[in-house]
Formats: C-alpha cells, sequence, structure tokens
C-alpha cells in the first residue's frame, strides 16, 4: 500500500509487573482517504495500540510513521505537538471541556496547532460550518456543551476532530452508546465530513455490523499478537 497515512512497522510493546502485557504488530496500514475499521473484544489490545498511535505511550522496538514521521524518534513534549497537529481524535466518552461553549471546545486542539490552526482559516466561521454540516442547530456554538443533549455532544465531538483537517482521524468507540437509528445517522454524518476532508479514517469497535460503512474491516487479532500473564 503506498501514500499510507499511518504505517506500524515490527511493533511491540510490553507492560511488566503482576498485570503483565506485551503487544505485537508486524505490519498495519492506512491509506490517504482511507476508512478502517478495527473490530476487537475488550482486552484485545485496542486501547493500546490506540496510545501508541497517538504517541501517549512509546514502544519497545519498531516504527509509527504518520504522515511520514516517525513519531518513536520524537520527544515527549514533539509527540504531543504532532498529535495536536495531524490527529484528531473522537473519545468514547467526548472529553469535552465541561465549562466551556461548543465553540471553545471545536477550536481547543488549534490553540495547540498552529499549522493545523493556519489549515482553518477563521476558525470560528468554521467551527459554525461544521455544526451546521453535522446538524447543530444555529447558534449554538454560544452554547455550553454540558446544556446539549448526548447526541449533540457527538457531533461537536466530531466538530473538534475535524477541524483544521488532520490528516489522520482516531475515532474510540464513538458509536456505543448509541441506538440504531442514532448510530447510522451518526455515520452518515461522520462519513460526510471525512469524505469532504480528504481524511483518513481509524475506528475501534467490537460491533462488526458497522463493517459495510468502511473500505476495510480488520479483527485485531489478525494484526496483533497479544500475551498476558505474570512477568
Amino acid at each position: 500500500m503506498t501514500d499510507a497515512v499511518l504505517n506500524l512497522s515490527d511493533v511491540t510493546f510490553g507492560w511488566a509487573g503482576g498485570a503483565a502485557f506485551s503487544l505485537q504488530v508486524a505490519d498495519f496500514r492506512v491509506a490517504k482517504g482511507e476508512s478502517v475499521l478495527l473490530l476487537g473484544e475488550s482486552g484485545s489490545g485496542k486501547s493500546t495500540l490506540l496510545s501508541l498511535i497517538c504517541g501517549t505511550i512509546v514502544p519497545d522496538s519498531g516504527r509509527i510513521e504518520i504522515a511520514g514521521q516517525d513519531i518513536t524518534e520524537l520527544s515527549a513534549s514533539k509527540r504531543d505537538k504532532f498529535r495536536a497537529e495531524q490527529i484528531g481524535v473522537i473519545f468514547q466518552q467526548f472529553n469535552l471541556l465541561p465549562f466551556g461553549t461548543v465553540a471553545d471546545n471545536i477550536m481547543l486542539p488549534l490553540r495547540f496547532a498552529p499549522a493545523r490552526n493556519k489549515q482553518a482559516g477563521d476558525a470560528l466561521a468554521k467551527a459554525t460550518e461544521l455544526c451546521r454540516a453535522l446538524g447543530l442547530p444555529d447558534g449554538v456554538t454560544n452554547i455550553k456543551a454540558t446544556a446539549l443533549s448526548v447526541g449533540q455532544q457527538q457531533r461537536v465531538a466530531v466538530a473538534r476532530a475535524l477541524i483544521g483537517r488532520p490528516p489522520l482521524i482516531i475515532a474510540d468507540e464513538p458509536t456505543s452508546a448509541l441506538d440504531a437509528n442514532s448510530q447510522a445517522a451518526f455515520l452518515d454524518l461522520l462519513f460526510a465530513q471525512v469524505h469532504s476532508n480528504e481524511t483518513s479514517l481509524l475506528m475501534v469497535s467490537h460491533d462488526p455490523r458497522l463493517g459495510a460503512r468502511f473500505d476495510r474491516v480488520i479483527d485485531m487479532q489478525d494484526i496483533a499478537h497479544v500475551e498476558r500473564g505474570a512477568a
């Protein structure tokens, strides 16, 4: 696969101690503009893999390239800056600022990412545009995030991930709390924005029914070897 936005090769990582855990990923790639669904049950290593990709933990060995940069070569502070510039994250629990407005929440990543901020242009106008595209009501940018419904908060989380057009979107179980109709509507909106921005999407889930939406569906056990046991 050429033109990969995300490329993991020969990655190993391990936790020591009483709850020892090790993860090995020989090869995993996501191409530019590709949508990939990564399936796995609890304990399959999904969360550890996402933490490695986001650079919040570092592998014991191997390469993790995002937009051509091997993040294992960066210091912790440079990984934080790189993540802010290159990755939009949709968290399972949304992680919105409870006392901030919708606009504050959507524009938050731009405070730590100058290039992404420049790409966004007029940040407030872009936040407003994203809200409209995601079906949020007019004037919502001035409302506190805590005043919104769960479904609306989820859309704000998507707008925050998309603003400034980062090349990679990571979505961690974003549909787990939704019923079937809400799930379908949410995915319609997400994919419309991902395709519009030519962004790569890596979504993690335990629900194989989502697979028809994606370019590729991969099971964690097909790309990762996990071992658990006392050290």
